[in-house]
């Protein structure tokens, strides 16, 4: 056989084979298994890169129970707002915590103990608090009037801090002004938030937290 016919075989020969991966690369692809064998996982998709890769997120998670991390205050622990450690006082507003602090200092002063039962919360801990209110109160419109969502909670941005005893809660409302502290829900008279200068005048309390 002579030259020539011999490299026209082999061409076709070549050309064959490229069009069997091409037709077998094609019903794969198609099929969603070659995919899945470069994905690593099921369902296929190109690989991101290091930096695209979504990372861990607690907080999709919603059966986890809330931790100190996440700003809980055992209450039997008498937190004070000088417990720096605990995330709950450590991510509250520093001008927040500046007053509580002249404030508990003062309070102490005269005899009452002022301690802090719940600051800075995590969204995850505020939506778990919520979904608590709904089991115990019925509804969400109910359970909205003294538990507020993630995204409007003054507890998750830092802004609020709910204090104890209920002398402190009384001598608080009294002389809070002093230090632009506010009672700013009727129903909650633990609840306080900076909303006005030292020695200013507080806005009227709203009824509650859904007003």
């Amino acid at each position: 056989m002579d030259t020539p016919t011999r490299r026209r075989r082999a061409l076709v020969l070549v050309g064959t084979v490229v069009v069997v991966v091409v037709a077998v690369t094609w019903a794969l692809t198609s099929a969603g298994l070659l995919g899945s064998a470069a994905s690593g996982a099921p369902g296929g998709g190109v690989p991101s890169a290091a930096g695209d890769a979504p990372q861990p997120d607690l907080d999709l998670d919603p059966d986890r129970e809330p931790g100190v991390e996440d700003g809980v205050i055992d209450r039997g622990d008498g937190v004070t707002i000088f417990d720096t450690h605990l995330p709950a006082i450590a991510n509250l507003d520093p001008a927040l915590r500046a007053a509580v602090e002249r404030a508990t200092t003062d309070a102490a002063a005269r005899g009452v103990e002022m301690v802090v039962t719940s600051g800075w919360r995590s969204a995850h801990y505020q939506q778990h608090l919520l979904d608590e209110a709904v089991r115990t109160r019925g509804s969400l419109e109910e359970a909205r009037k003294w538990v507020s969502t993630p995204e409007l909670s003054r507890h998750v941005t830092g802004d609020a801090v709910d204090i104890g005893y209920t002398d402190a809660d009384s001598w608080l409302a009294q002389h809070g002004t002093r230090y632009g502290l506010c009672t700013t829900y009727a129903n909650e008279m633990w609840h306080f938030e900076l909303v006005t200068e030292p020695g200013g005048e507080c806005p009227p309390a709203k009824a509650d937290g859904s007003s």
